[in-house]
């Protein structure tokens, strides 16, 4: 059953902004995908698992396959959702909805990143990651049993 977030009024929250966030890990041939930031976004050119904001009203779901498709021009099926992870920047905090995906159709178009990598889940760690984007890398991990010793 699809969940609806209730995105936050900023007014009613003082200065911090909080952005409610769905994202995807996308798995292929036992790889994850990773995407760069671009220099033009926010935290540039720090990876991230690509999605983005979640509108009012809109379920996560709903969010990250229209993001995926913005960003990436891909379709997606989603499957288990990873634990909701917050993160406090110093000027705004964000909350993940991660989920973990494989393409359904579509060829990656970057229509808003710099890059992508294609990772073995054991060298996610190989790459400088927005900070907010560590507790679910690791939420992964522990999810898929992955050793990274």
């Amino acid at each position: 059953m699809p969940v609806t977030c209730e995105v936050p009024d900023n007014e009613e929250k003082g200065n911090m902004d909080q952005i409610q966030v769905a994202c995807a890990i996308i798995e292929r041939d036992g790889l994850v995908l990773a995407a760069q930031r671009s220099a033009a976004m926010s935290l540039p050119l720090k990876w991230e698992f690509p999605g983005g904001k979640i509108n009012h009203g809109e379920s996560t779901e709903e969010c990250l396959r229209r993001e995926l498709f913005e960003e990436l021009s891909i379709q997606v099926s989603l499957g288990k959702s990873l634990p909701i992870s917050t993160y406090q920047y110093p000027t705004f905090t964000v909350t993940l909805h991660p989920f973990i995906c494989s393409i359904e159709a579509g060829e990656i178009v970057l229509n808003e990143h710099a890059a992508i990598a294609w990772l073995a889940p054991n060298n996610l760690d190989s790459l400088e990651w927005a900070e907010a984007d560590l507790p679910v890398i690791e939420s992964y991990l522990v999810e898929n049993r992955v050793d990274v010793s």
